[in-house]
């Protein structure tokens, strides 16, 4: 009887083993071909080799890009350089990246950005960027107010917190607040990799704030992108591995209300909305085994899709853009501005794209 009792459970475990290695390579895409869809107008951006993870582009065209972003498990083509931010003007006819310059006092050669975000204080128009930071692969935000005229970003303070403790992405929504994904519930790779394997929604989003932090969504497989209607009523959550794009509605208290899922055919990664349009940008992965997994004979692609009229019963979802990584691997996010498009990635190259022509 003993020895019938193991075998049976022996034959469950593999029988669960085996079941959770088809879904994980499932909500990994891992069998799904792209069909290339190019865009005629578009050139790589000189300057940036080792990744463009995140872009918040300001109403007058000069947009921030994160780069040299390193994460465990994923590919790095500059493991031994600081991360840098980037700006861009992208009302110059032939824009250039050129990177910022730091306040002395901030710890530059630590310094490992993440997802980005910006606010204007209407009060004076200071520009506050927002950036997570993950020094020797912990999670802080910094925050830095941005100096035009000299190029300049100064460190004001950097933000730690229980609650945010793993953090990928972040939303500004005002001075020192803002609401931010953690994509895992655990710190160790080895664990991180194994909650992913089995499927587990323990991920979260926080509203931080000097007086108050909390929880405010959870269940997610792999919390990601975030981000906020042109009106602010309304959060954009990227769920990474679940494939979705989740519409909360914001609370006066600063909760989170589930509204409705879209859910989209790919690994939707950071998320840009159009402050004119309303429209939702993404950089996607359509095939994320092969960026978890990075194979130089097999490169991770690139997709960029469009979502327009989330809201509404039929919401339209436009691939716009695919390539297989023969031009752009592991893309992350996408942004627009005045008929341009900027494609960045997590550890490649990015993308500038004319689209006035099309």
């Amino acid at each position: 009887m003993g020895k019938l009792l193991k075998i049976t459970l022996v034959g469950i475990i593999l029988a669960f083993v085996g079941e959770r290695i088809i879904r994980f390579r499932e909500r990994l895409e891992a069998s799904r071909t792209l069909d290339p869809v190019e865009l005629p107008n578009c050139h790589l951006l000189k300057g940036i080799e080792a990744g463009s993870e995140d872009i918040d582009i300001l109403p007058n065209g000069l947009a921030f890009i994160s780069a040299g972003l390193k994460y465990p498990g994923i590919k790095c083509f500059a493991p031994d350089k600081p991360g840098e931010i980037f700006l861009l003007d992208l009302t110059d006819e032939n824009p250039v990246p050129s990177p910022l310059k730091i306040s002395p006092g901030f710890d530059v050669a630590s310094f490992n950005p993440h997802g980005i975000s910006t606010y204007i204080d209407r009060k004076d128009d200071t520009v506050y960027l927002f950036v997570v930071n993950h020094p020797q692969f912990q999670s802080t935000v910094e925050l830095f107010k941005f100096v035009e005229e000299e190029n300049v970003l100064q460190h004001l303070k950097t933000i730690r917190h229980d609650l945010l403790s793993s953090i990928n992405d972040l939303v500004a929504m005002g001075p020192d607040s803002f609401y931010a994904t953690n994509d895992h519930y655990f710190l160790n790779p080895i664990m991180r990799k194994l909650e992913m394997f089995l499927g587990l929604g323990w991920a979260y989003v926080v509203y931080y704030s000097p007086k108050e932090v909390k929880e405010v969504a959870a269940n997610f497989y792999f919390a990601n992108g975030i981000n906020v209607s042109p009106d602010n009523k309304h959060i954009y959550i990227a769920d990474l591995v679940g494939h979705d794009i989740h519409v909360l509605r914001k609370n006066p208290d600063w909760s989170l209300t589930p509204v409705k899922v879209l859910h989209v055919d790919t690994l939707v990664d950071n998320l840009f909305v159009d402050p004119t349009t309303g429209d939702i940008w993404s950089g996607c992965h359509p095939n994320g085994w092969k960026l978890f997994f990075y194979d130089p004979d097999d490169l991770p692609g690139s997709e960029v899709i469009r979502v327009q009229n989330i809201l509404s019963e039929n919401p339209i979802v436009t691939q716009v853009y695919a390539n297989n990584g023969s031009v752009l691997q592991g893309s992350s996010v996408a942004s627009v501005y005045d008929g341009k498009l900027l494609v960045g990635t997590v550890f490649h190259r990015a993308l500038y794209c004319d689209l006035k022509d099309l």
